[in-house]
C-alpha cells in the first residue's frame, strides 16, 4: 500500500456536504470542488487538523485531513504525523500506521511512537513485526540516534514474547531487561511473569516475582496462574493466600486451575470460600460460576448447582452464552435433561456452544432421535457445527444404534462442515460400528485411519467383541494393543477377561488374572461420588479417611445380609 497521493487527496477532498467533517467540533471542512484545488483560497489551520485528529475520527473522515495534510504540506510537520499514527492504530488500519512511520519526516521517530507501534503488533499471535521493529530501534545507537527503549517498550515486546511459539526470544529480550536495570520494574516485571507463566516456566516466573521490589495483584495472579497452570496447585494456593489483596480475577484463576486439574471438590469449597470471604468482599464473576457449575456437573451435585443457579437468578447476574451452556451440562449430567431443555429453549439465539451442550446432554441419556432433531435445527438457522458438536451427535447415534446416521454424519463432515475427523471421532464411529455389531467393518475403519489409532480406540474394539461374544476377534486386538505397549490391568487385559468370563471361559479367565497380579501394574485408584442433603461424599477403593466409613460400612454388611 503507498501513503496517499496528491491526486488521491484531490479525490477525497471533493466531497459531497453530507460527508462534510464536523465530528462534534464547531470547526467544518466545506466540500472542494476541482477548480479549488490547489488553489490556495481554501486552508486549515494547522491547529484546526491537529484538534481534529485528537478526537480519533472514523475512517471515513480520517482520509479526508489526511488529504488536507498532504494537499496544504503539512506532511513534514512531526506532531501531525504523529496524531496520524495514532488514528490509523486506533482504526486498526496498522499497514497505513506503519508507511507513516517508515516515512517519518525526523532522522528517528519519538519512543512514543515506536512503542506504539510494537504495541499493535504485539497483541497479534505468533507476529514477527515488533521484533523486527525492537531490532531496528535497537540499531538505532549504532547510527548515532539517541533513542533507546524504555520500561513500555519492554513491557510491550515481552509481551509480544508470551504470544510466540517458543521462549527463546522471550530469554533474550529477559537479559536485554536486565541490561538496562529495569527487571524490578512493576510493569516490565508483571510482563516477565506472566510469559513465562504462559510457557509453564514457574521457577523462572517465581525469581522475577521474588526480585520485585514492587508487586501488585496482577503480579501475584500471574504467578498463580502459571502455578495453576502447570498442575502445581499446591505452589499455587500457596502463593493465593499470600496475597495481600485479591479480586475477582485472583479467584477466577485459582477456582479455574482446580476445576482444569479435575479437583471439583476444590471448586465447590474455594467458592464457598469466596462467598465467605470478609476481607476481599469480591463477588463471583463469569469464569467462577461456569467453573462451579462445570464441578457441579462432573460431581453430580445437582443440589449445589441448583443453588448457584438460584444465586444467578436472584442477583440479575445475565445468563451469557457461557453460562447457559454451562447450566446445560450440568442439569443434563445430574440427570435433569426435563431442565436442560427449559433453559436450551429460553435461549433466543443459540449459539454453537449452546447447541453442542445440548446435544451432548441428550445423548448422555441416550436421546439419540432428539440430538438429532437438535443438530438438525442447528442447521437449519446457519449454525456451522464444531469438532464437539461431531463427537456428540456420534455418541448420540452410538447409544441409540443410529448407524446410517452416524455413518452419514461421520463420512461427510469434511465435504459438509470443513472438519477433518480426528482420534476422538473416529472413536466415536467404531463404538458406533462395534455397539451394532458391526466389528469387521469397525476393524477396517481402524485400519484405514490416516492417524495411528490409539490405546481408547482399541479398548472400544474390544469392548464391543465382549459384548458381541467374538473371542476370536477379541484375541487379535490384544495383540495389537500390546504393540501399543498398554498399561496393563487397567485397560485392554481386564476387559479381555471380561470377555472370557462371558464365554465361561475361567481357565483363560485365571490365565490373565495371575499374569496381571505378576506383573503387579499399579493403576489409578478408583473414586466415586454421591451428594446427600447438599454435601458431596467423596469415596475411593478402600477407602478408610471418610469421616462416616465405619457407618457405611455396617450398611454395607446389612444390604449384603438382606441380598444373600
Amino acid at each position: 500500500m503507498r501513503l496517499l497521493s496528491w491526486r488521491k487527496a484531490n479525490r477525497l477532498t471533493c466531497v459531497k456536504p453530507k460527508c462534510r467533517i464536523c465530528y462534534s467540533s464547531t470547526f467544518t471542512f466545506p466540500a472542494i470542488s476541482q477548480h479549488q484545488i490547489p488553489s490556495q483560497n481554501f486552508h486549515t489551520p494547522r491547529k484546526e487538523l491537529s484538534k481534529l485528529l485528537h478526537k480519533r475520527p472514523p475512517k471515513s473522515q480520517l482520509k479526508q485531513i489526511h488529504a488536507q495534510i498532504l494537499i496544504q504540506q503539512h506532511s513534514s510537520t512531526a506532531s501531525l504525523v504523529n496524531s496520524l499514527i495514532h488514528c490509523y492504530l486506533h482504526i486498526k488500519e496498522v499497514t497505513s500506521a506503519r508507511l507513516l512511520f517508515l516515512q517519518y519526516p525526523l532522522p528517528s521517530p519519538p519512543i512514543l511512537i515506536w512503542n506504539v507501534m510494537i504495541r499493535a503488533y504485539c497483541k497479534l499471535q505468533n507476529s514477527s513485526e515488533s521484533f523486527s521493529l525492537f531490532r531496528h530501534l535497537l540499531n538505532l545507537d549504532h547510527l548515532t540516534i539517541r533513542v533507546l527503549p524504555d520500561v513500555y517498550t519492554f513491557t510491550f515486546i515481552v509481551t509480544s514474547c508470551a504470544h510466540q511459539r517458543s521462549v527463546v526470544q522471550g530469554r533474550i529480550v529477559h537479559v536485554l531487561v536486565v541490561r538496562s536495570g529495569l527487571e524490578s520494574n512493576l510493569f516490565v516485571g508483571n510482563s516477565l511473569i506472566n510469559m513465562y507463566a504462559v510457557f509453564k516456566i514457574t521457577d523462572d516466573a517465581y525469581k522475577v516475582f521474588d526480585r520485585m521490589s514492587e508487586r501488585d495483584v496482577f503480579s501475584w495472579t500471574s504467578l498463580v496462574c502459571g502455578y495453576a497452570n502447570n498442575g502445581e496447585m499446591y505452589q499455587a494456593c500457596e502463593v493465593f493466600y499470600k496475597m495481600p489483596v485479591r479480586n475477582d480475577v485472583s479467584w477466577a484463576v485459582i477456582v479455574s486451575g482446580f476445576s482444569g486439574n479435575g479437583k471439583y471438590m476444590e471448586v465447590l469449597l474455594c467458592l464457598n470460600e469466596m462467598f465467605c470471604s470478609i476481607e476481599d468482599k469480591v463477588r463471583p464473576n463469569e469464569a467462577v460460576l461456569v467453573c462451579a457449575l462445570s464441578a457441579c456437573a462432573n460431581l453430580g451435585a445437582l443440589e449445589q448447582g441448583n443453588w448457584i443457579h438460584t444465586y444467578i437468578k436472584r442477583n440479575g447476574i445475565h445468563e451469557s452464552s457461557n453460562i447457559s451452556t454451562a447450566l446445560i451440562d450440568m442439569y443434563a449430567k445430574c440427570g435433569r435433561i426435563d431442565i436442560a431443555r427449559l433453559i436450551f429453549n429460553r435461549i433466543p439465539r443459540p449459539d454453537v456452544h449452546n447447541f453442542t451442550s445440548m446435544i451432548s446432554g441428550l445423548s448422555y441419556h441416550g436421546l439419540g432421535e432428539h440430538a438429532l432433531t437438535v443438530f438438525n435445527r442447528m442447521l437449519d438457522e446457519n449454525v456451522n457445527p464444531n469438532e464437539v458438536t461431531i463427537i456428540g451427535v456420534l455418541n448420540a447415534c452410538s447409544h441409540s444404534g443410529l448407524v446410517e446416521e452416524g455413518s452419514s454424519i461421520f463420512n461427510n463432515m469434511e465435504n459438509l462442515w470443513g472438519l477433518e475427523p480426528q482420534i476422538e471421532h473416529y472413536g466415536c464411529y467404531v463404538d458406533l460400528l462395534g455397539r451394532a455389531g458391526y466389528l469387521e467393518k469397525a476393524l477396517e475403519v481402524v485400519k484405514s485411519m490416516h492417524i495411528k489409532p490409539d490405546i481408547v480406540i482399541w479398548r472400544a474394539l474390544l469392548s464391543a467383541c465382549r459384548i458381541h461374544r467374538n473371542i476370536f476377534l477379541g484375541n487379535g486386538i490384544i495383540d495389537f494393543i500390546k504393540q501399543l505397549n498398554s498399561d496393563g490391568p487397567s485397560g485392554s487385559e481386564v476387559l479381555l477377561s471380561n470377555l472370557y468370563a462371558s464365554l465361561g471361559n475361567w481357565e483363560k479367565v485365571s490365565e490373565l488374572r495371575k499374569a496381571m497380579g505378576q506383573r503387579k501394574t499399579q493403576s489409578d485408584i478408583g473414586c466415586s461420588w454421591i451428594e446427600v442433603n447438599g454435601v458431596v461424599h467423596e469415596f475411593r477403593v478402600a477407602d478408610k479417611l471418610h469421616p462416616q466409613i465405619l457407618e457405611v460400612l455396617d450398611k454395607l454388611n446389612e444390604l449384603w445380609i438382606v441380598l444373600s
